[in-house]
C-alpha cells in the first residue's frame, strides 16, 4: 500500500487547516492503561469501544477507515482527472505535481479529517449513491460480504468497495478480505491492460496497412474519376451536337408543314377526295372479307351435303321409332325449351310428323325470357333440354310445371336420339 510520505502531503496539510474542534492524533491526551485496547491486524483507527458497537446504524467516514484502505479506495474510487480537480479546488490553486504525487498526498490526507478528506468523502457519497442505496438492504456481515463478491464477479468494484467498507456491519475481517480481493482485481486489471496494449499495437499496425490500402484505392478512384470526367465531357459535346441537329430537323419539319398547308389550299376539294379515297379502301377491304366468307360457306355447304345422307337415315329411323310409342301427339302443342340451334329443324320435323304443333324457346339466350311463361301456358307437353339451358329458365320451367301439373320431359343430352327416348319414356308413364 502507499505508505510513503511525499512532500506534497506537507504542502496540502499546510494549505488545509484542521477542522475546528478536532484535534490531531498527536495532540490527544494519553489514555489510561485500563482504557487502552489493542488494534486489529488491519490498521484501523477505530478504538475497541467502537468495534464493540459494530451493530450501530451509522456508516463510517473516510478518515475513520484504516490507513491500508485509503490507497486502494483513492485509486479505484477517483479518476485521476477528478482527483486532481478536487485537490486544486481545496488548495485554491494548481498543484505542480505528477499523478503519483497527487495520489500519495491524497492518501496521506485521508488519515484525518480535513478539507481534502471531507471533499473526497462528499464526492464518494455523490458518485456512488446508487450503490450505497443497494448496500443499505444488507443487515448482516454475511450479506455485505455476499454483495461484495457479486460486485467483484461482475467487475463493478469501485462503488461496492466504498459501500462495503463504510457499511455498519463491516468488521475487521471483512475489511481485510475486501482489500485483498481488490488487490488481486487490480493485478488482473493490469494484466488486461497489458493485453489491451498488445492488441492496441496490433490494431495500429493493421490501421497502417489499411491506410496504405486506402491510399492506393483512392489513387485508383481518382484515375477512374478522371476517365469518367473525360467521357462525360465527350458525351456532353455529342449531346450538344444532337440537340443542334434536332433543332434543325424541327425547323425543317415546320417549314414542310407550312408548304403542305399551302399545297392543300391550292388544290380545291382535296379534303373530300381524301375522304372518298379512305371510304373506297374500306369498302374494298369489306368486299375481300365477304368473298372469303362466301368461299368458307361454300366449303361448309359441301361438307354438310356430304354428311346429310347418314343424318337423314338416322332421322327416319328415329321418326319410325317415335311413331311406335304409345304417346299420342295428335293435336297437341309441344314446347321444346333449350337444345342446340342446329337441331331445332329436326325437332320440328319429328314432332310435326306426329300431328302435333311444335314451338321452341331457347331459354333466354336470344328469345325474350319473359315470353317463356306464355309459351309454357300454351303447351300441352314441355320438353326441357337441361344440357343447353340457363339455370334461370330451368327453374322457371320446373316450377311452372309443378304448380300447374303440366307434363314435362327433362332430357340431359340435346341429341335427336335422346329426344326420342324422352318421348318414349313419357308415353310409357
Amino acid at each position: 500500500m502507499c505508505e510513503k510520505h511525499d512532500p506534497l502531503a506537507a504542502i496540502i496539510a499546510a494549505a488545509m487547516p484542521q477542522v475546528a474542534g478536532t484535534l490531531a492524533p498527536a495532540a490527544a491526551p494519553p489514555r489510561p492503561a485500563e482504557q487502552q485496547v489493542l488494534k486489529p491486524a488491519i490498521g484501523n483507527v477505530m478504538d475497541a469501544l467502537q468495534q464493540e458497537d459494530s451493530h450501530a446504524s451509522r456508516r463510517r467516514r473516510l478518515w475513520e477507515l484504516g490507513h491500508a484502505c485509503h490507497c486502494p479506495l483513492v485509486g479505484v474510487g477517483f479518476p485521476l482527472g477528478v482527483l486532481r480537480k478536487l485537490v486544486d479546488k481545496v488548495t485554491s490553486g494548481k498543484v505542480l505535481a505528477d499523478d503519483y504525487e497527487v495520489h500519495v498526498g491524497a492518501v496521506t490526507e485521508c488519515g484525518n479529517r480535513n478539507r481534502l478528506s471531507e471533499a473526497l468523502q462528499k464526492e464518494l457519497e455523490r458518485r456512488y449513491a446508487a450503490v450505497l442505496l443497494r448496500f443499505r438492504a444488507a443487515k448482516t456481515t454475511g450479506q455485505v460480504a455476499a454483495m461484495w463478491r457479486t460486485a467483484v464477479a461482475n467487475g463493478d468494484v469501485a462503488g461496492a468497495f466504498w459501500a462495503g467498507l463504510t457499511h455498519p456491519r463491516c468488521n475487521a475481517e471483512l475489511e481485510e478480505q475486501m482489500c485483498r480481493d481488490l488487490h488481486m482485481v487490480q493485478h488482473q486489471a493490469g494484466a488486461c491492460v497489458r493485453a489491451d496494449i498488445s492488441k492496441f499495437h496490433a490494431t495500429l499496425a493493421e490501421n497502417a496497412r489499411l491506410t496504405h490500402d486506402l491510399a492506393k484505392a483512392q489513387q485508383r478512384s481518382a484515375a477512374l474519376l478522371a476517365d469518367k470526367s473525360g467521357d462525360a465531357e465527350r458525351h456532353a459535346a455529342q449531346l450538344m451536337q444532337l440537340r443542334a441537329q434536332s433543332v434543325g430537323k424541327d425547323s425543317l419539319i415546320d417549314s414542310l408543314k407550312v408548304e403542305l398547308e399551302q399545297l392543300r389550299e391550292s388544290i380545291p376539294g382535296l379534303e373530300s377526295r381524301a375522304k372518298l379515297a379512305e371510304r373506297l379502301g374500306q369498302m374494298e377491304e369489306r368486299e375481300r372479307a365477304m368473298r372469303n366468307q362466301i368461299n368458307e360457306l361454300k366449303l361448309e355447304l359441301a361438307k354438310l351435303q356430304t354428311a346429310a345422307e347418314p343424318v337423314q337415315e338416322e332421322t327416319r329411323q328415329i321418326v319410325e321409332h317415335v311413331m311406335k310409342m304409345p304417346l299420342s301427339l295428335n293435336d297437341r302443342a309441344v314446347l321444346c325449351v333449350g337444345g342446340r340451334s342446329g337441331n331445332v329443324a329436326t325437332y320440328r320435323e319429328l314432332i310435326e310428323r306426329e300431328g302435333a304443333q311444335f314451338a321452341h324457346h331457347d331459354g333466354g339466350l336470344e328469345d325474350n325470357a319473359n315470353r317463356l311463361d306464355a309459351s309454357l301456358a300454351a303447351a300441352d307437353l314441355v320438353i326441357c333440354q337441361t344440357g343447353c339451358i340457363s339455370h334461370s329458365a330451368y327453374w322457371r320451367v320446373k316450377d311452372y310445371c309443378k304448380r300447374t301439373g303440366k307434363r314435362c320431359v327433362f332430357i340431359d343430352n340435346p341429341s335427336i336420339s335422346s329426344l326420342a327416348r324422352g318421348l318414349e319414356q313419357a308415353g310409357a308413364e
